[in-house]
């Protein structure tokens, strides 16, 4: 019935738990410890010539009080009403000292339920007093006592108010434990939902600055080219002489491939035509291919192959890369021999060509002002947009190493 507290501070706060609430074989066995110990004094009182109705009767009486607290604590928490239970336990049980000091044995169970129903600050004066009792009670009855009834009572008060106080510890530090846990799943759920709203509104973000990068392309290109075939035509309509009839046709045919032009490059930009419907390895080998057949440069490709899917935006990138470098190693490199590499790194793949060339001083290359290194500038920018990056070793006559990385599952 009683409440008991839940935690050993002091604080007023602090949420008390009521002993109903304690773990069931908790309260099971506190009852099994206050009937044994009910049945030993009663026995031991009995063999000291007290007479059997009142031994009954005290019996009766205790663990009636006992049972009806603990029913009634089913049913409420009230802490007032709790301490006037123990209280009255308390009291019952000085009458029964009175009759017989052999009931002193039940000081136990009554320590072990100050330690759980009252706060610490009263339960250790109630737990002196019962000490005080117990002691006194054969010097009352006998008018002598021994060292055994002083040392028993005091190590069974401490180690009773001890254990119930370390239980309600113990309590505490679970109650505490899964606030915790629950406060981690909590945050944990909220974190997964926040990285969802950041993973959609990068995507949003991606497709709107991809939708007005098309139609600024398409609005600077094919419709100006389309506008200007329009004002030609009309034009060539309207024109008398043969020559600026014929002449304003070609300059439409002209317009026009240039438009289509355009228009392929667009469509380029947003799938890579060697990409279509293929793997990335297989376009760099078709790529080192046309390498050997235009250039006579040999070139080969190590490729993984268990190499993890990876996504289209990681899958341009490294294809923009190799053709950026690939262009370099013919134009500038004199190389006679391409390796390239595409591994799967463990939490990202990468991407390395290695080349025989004449090499170049990389350093001197990308300073600003110094005219050159926009391609790799733009491979370095490329590859960042996706957490990634490029690093590039090469020293004048070495050759050169370029070697270009993307987390696995990295994005935009």
């Amino acid at each position: 019935m009683p409440s008991a507290d839940a935690t050993a501070a002091e604080s007023e706060g602090a949420r008390p738990r009521t002993w109903a609430g304690l773990i069931g074989s908790v309260r099971v066995g506190q009852a099994a410890i206050t009937v044994m110990l009910a049945g030993i004094g009663s026995w031991r009182a009995v063999v000291d010539g007290v007479p059997l109705p009142w031994v009954v009767a005290i019996a009766l009486v205790f663990l009636g009080w006992y049972a009806g607290g603990l029913l009634l604590g089913e049913r409420t928490g009230d802490r007032a009403l709790a301490t006037a239970w123990l209280l009255g336990l308390t009291l019952i049980w000085f009458g029964a000292v009175a009759i017989s000091p052999e009931y002193v044995w039940l000081a136990f169970a009554l320590w072990l339920l100050a330690g759980f129903v009252l706060r610490m600050r009263w339960a250790v004066p109630l737990s002196i007093l019962i000490l005080v009792v117990a002691i006194a009670a054969p010097v009352l009855h006998h008018g002598a006592t021994s060292y055994a009834n002083v040392i028993g009572p005091l190590v069974g008060g401490v180690f009773a108010l001890g254990i119930s106080r370390g239980y309600l510890e113990l309590v505490r530090d679970g109650q505490e434990r899964r606030r915790l846990i629950a406060s981690l799943v909590a945050a944990q759920e909220e974190m997964a939902a926040l990285q969802d709203e950041l993973a959609r509104t990068q995507r949003a973000s991606g497709a709107n600055a991809e939708r007005t990068r098309v139609s600024r392309d398409i609005h600077d290109t094919v419709a100006q080219s389309l506008s200007s075939i329009g004002m030609l035509s009309r034009s060539a309509l309207e024109a008398d002489a043969e020559a600026d009839r014929v002449r304003a046709l070609e300059q439409i045919g002209a317009l026009a491939a240039d438009g289509l032009a355009d228009a392929r490059r667009i469509v380029d930009d947003l799938m890579p035509a060697e990409l279509d419907g293929t793997a990335l390895g297989d376009a760099l080998r078709r790529m080192l291919a046309r390498l050997t057949a235009e250039a006579g440069i040999a070139a080969t490709l190590h490729a993984d192959e268990d190499l993890p899917a990876l996504g289209l935006d990681v899958e341009v990138a490294l294809l923009r890369t190799a053709q950026s470098a690939l262009a370099n190693v013919r134009a500038h490199s004199g190389a006679t021999l391409v390796v390239a590499t595409l591994a799967d790194a463990g939490d990202a793949v990468r991407l390395d060509i290695v080349d025989d060339g004449r090499g170049f001083d990389p350093a001197a290359l990308e300073t600003p002002g110094s005219g050159g290194g926009y391609g790799l500038r733009a491979m370095r920018a490329r590859l960042r947009e996706l957490g990634g990056g490029l690093d590039v070793e090469s020293a004048p006559g070495d050759g050169t190493a370029l070697s270009a990385f993307v987390p696995l599952g990295g994005r935009r």
